[in-house]
């Protein structure tokens, strides 16, 4: 492999590299008491490095796609290489304006920065190849497609963030680390998170069965990755209307937020690469 046939590596290992300095910075800031219960001047400007190295990772990975859709002459939605990189731009993107716009939930960062790093990590041993770009994906229905299902998994990412704040309160420890933050309302803004994601993986569904009859002439098949996306859409369906029916421990809330997370990421990233269906791109 080399950096001359792949010009955009370097440009996603600065990236890699940026999210790596808003990991620490996050840790830093829970770990010095820097955080939302401790609204000091360093912590404003602990939260501020750790917007700032997230925004600089934005930037050199929108660099690193540009370079390689423009060698390519497609998107980067084709293989699992390109996939993971597409998905890491738009977690840190849609993460970073979550993080600006609602100040309650930066402490979250501890928990959502290494979750991002399973990717991170994951497409550092991956072979960079080069993709064939389907006749099929020439559908504008596929970017809406992508589009609600980026925003989806984004604030799944943010609801199990705070499911994770939940879980780390119970250890004594972690409990000092974010002792300004009430586990009610992390209980709480966790789900208001969780109907969000609800609704976008729903329009996710809807785009994709659209495309999917432009495409392929059916709207449903029950392939490997539209069985789990449904089973998804029904988990969090019915986790919401438990929620809603009976008071839920934040614990047991906190665990099922997390579960539904590692099935969404099962589907998003397992399916459609052991799978011979069209979502795979091959027909």
């Amino acid at each position: 492999m080399s950096v001359t046939d792949f010009p955009e590596l370097p440009w996603m290992w600065a990236g890699l590299a940026a999210y790596m300095g808003a990991t620490v910075m996050a840790f830093r800031g829970v770990i010095t008491m820097e955080n939302i219960g401790a609204l000091s001047a360093p912590s404003r400007i602990n939260q501020q490095v750790v917007l700032a190295c997230i925004v600089i990772g934005i930037v050199l990975l929108t660099i690193s796609l540009g370079v390689r859709w423009d060698r390519l002459g497609h998107g980067p939605f084709v293989n699992l290489f390109e996939l993971l990189i597409s998905q890491l731009w738009s977690l840190g993107l849609i993460y970073a304006l979550v993080y600006w716009r609602v100040p309650a939930l930066r402490a979250s960062a501890v928990v959502v920065m290494p979750l991002i790093w399973i990717l991170g990590t994951w497409v550092l041993f991956i072979e960079p190849a080069d993709s064939r770009f389907p006749p099929t994906y020439s559908n504008n229905w596929l970017w809406a497609h992508v589009g609600f299902g980026k925003v989806f998994l984004t604030f799944c990412l943010v609801a199990a963030g705070l499911a994770g704040i939940i879980l780390l309160r119970s250890l004594p420890l972690a409990r000092d680390w974010f002792r300004g933050m009430s586990t009610e309302l992390l209980d709480q803004m966790a789900w208001r998170f969780m109907i969000l994601v609800l609704v976008f993986d729903s329009l996710m569904l809807i785009a994709g069965a659209v495309w999917a009859q432009d495409a392929w002439g059916r709207y449903w098949a029950w392939d490997a990755l539209e069985t789990s996306s449904f089973m998804t859409w029904l988990s969090i369906g019915a986790a919401i209307h438990v929620r809603m029916t009976y008071k839920l421990d934040p614990r047991i809330g906190a665990l099922t937020i997390l579960a539904i997370f590692g099935l969404a990421f099962v589907t998003y990233f397992g399916a459609p690469f052991y799978s011979q269906a069209a979502h795979k791109g091959v027909i």
